[in-house]
């Protein structure tokens, strides 16, 4: 029987007719039952059209391209680990929308401040990055609608300073020395974002002192604890605003207090070892500095790895693991390496891809000679 409210009233309405006419118990018996069950139907049909409304909202919210960053892969490296070492994890954070890690970091630095107040409707957003931060800015920022002023430099791959532009980024260039990363670059890059940061309305998202993006990255060890099922002994990242080490691990060891937290930076600017700064090719990391964010209390070591064996690891990964890398995840590969063979092969290492080869096709990584 069709049991919709309009049936179920029309019934209703037939019975209270009959009872008038024939008032037997059983008459009136039937249309008080039939009432009660129009009414039922009438919640349930109300009921399902708040369904039908909050699920349209549901999808209407996923369809957006902010609920496309993270829940990133997780694969074992086959062929480039020797024998007897602990296996080798890789998150492959270029699934992220813009092919970066730092789509997290800048989801949470823009949410948060347009939760507090300190950015507004109309604001501008300014920012000094070496370009996957930039990139990741001008991807939330478009989604958003917030115009985006980019201080970069040409020291950084021409495909970073492009996506950043395609996203809508106006771009400020500081020129470097030869196209190194350097401690003086990074700092008049930080003072040229100072400088554009003054003008009314604008939020200076400041990603070497701004404590939001730590937060952008607990997602990640989430990640890593639940795709790992918590068995996993270290952990091995480079190190650039400290950000994405700090979150993750400050995640893992709440989780497993006895992991190992290892940290990777250029052996040609191995600060955080106490040795000097200096010039390298490594992109996205070692600033020549010890960044503010960095917290030592959850690292347990720290391995300096040279700008060419990255660069020569980057591409290995591309060839014998079909991991197609930029230099800083050649890095992480190298040192993790390093740590599994410590740990043997009853042991679990996790690192990250941090962005996509494709970021660096035009640069001597990938470039074909």
């Amino acid at each position: 029987m069709d049991e919709s409210p309009e049936t179920l009233r029309e019934l209703a309405q037939y019975l209270r007719n009959c009872t008038r006419l024939f008032p037997t118990p059983r008459a009136r018996k039937s249309y008080e039952w039939l009432t009660v069950k129009a009414a039922q139907a009438d919640d349930h049909a109300a009921a399902w059209e708040a369904d039908r409304k909050r699920l349209r909202a549901l999808r209407q919210m996923y369809m957006d391209i902010l609920h496309a960053i993270g829940n990133t892969s997780m694969v074992r490296l086959r062929k480039v680990v020797p024998p007897k070492c602990a296996d080798i994890f890789v998150k492959l954070e270029w699934e992220n929308p813009t092919g970066s890690l730092k789509d997290r970091m800048a989801q949470a630095v823009i949410s948060r401040a347009e939760e507090d107040g300190r950015l507004k409707p109309g604001d501008t957003v300014v920012e000094y990055t070496g370009g996957s931060t930039g990139a990741s800015l001008a991807l939330v920022c478009a989604a958003k609608g917030y115009r985006l002023q980019i201080v970069s430099s040409d020291a950084f791959s021409q495909e970073k300073l492009d996506h950043m532009a395609a996203l809508g980024a106006e771009l400020t260039l500081v020129p470097s020395e030869g196209g190194l990363t350097t401690k003086k670059l990074i700092l008049d890059m930080i003072e040229a974002a100072r400088g554009l940061s003054q003008e009314p309305h604008t939020y200076w998202t400041d990603q070497l002192n701004n404590h939001d993006s730590i937060a952008g990255y607990y997602s990640l060890g989430e990640e890593i604890w639940r795709q790992t099922k918590g068995e996993i002994d270290a952990f091995v990242h480079c190190v650039g605003t400290a950000a994405s080490l700090r979150g993750v691990a400050t995640v893992l060891k709440r989780y497993k207090p006895g992991i190992k937290i290892v940290v990777v930076e250029p052996a040609e600017s191995s600060v955080l070892l106490g040795g000097q700064a200096g010039p390298h090719k490594i992109e996205g990391v070692g600033i020549g500095y010890t960044p503010p964010l960095w917290e030592p209390t959850l690292v347990d070591d720290i391995l300096p790895v040279r700008t060419d064996d990255a660069k020569d690891m980057a591409r290995r990964m591309a060839r014998e693991e079909a991991l197609f890398a930029g230099t800083s995840s050649g890095a992480n590969i190298v040192a993790a390496i390093r740590v599994a063979e410590r740990l043997g092969p009853d042991a679990k290492v996790v690192t990250l891809m941090a962005d996509s080869g494709l970021k660096y096709l035009s640069t001597d990584v990938y470039r074909r000679r």
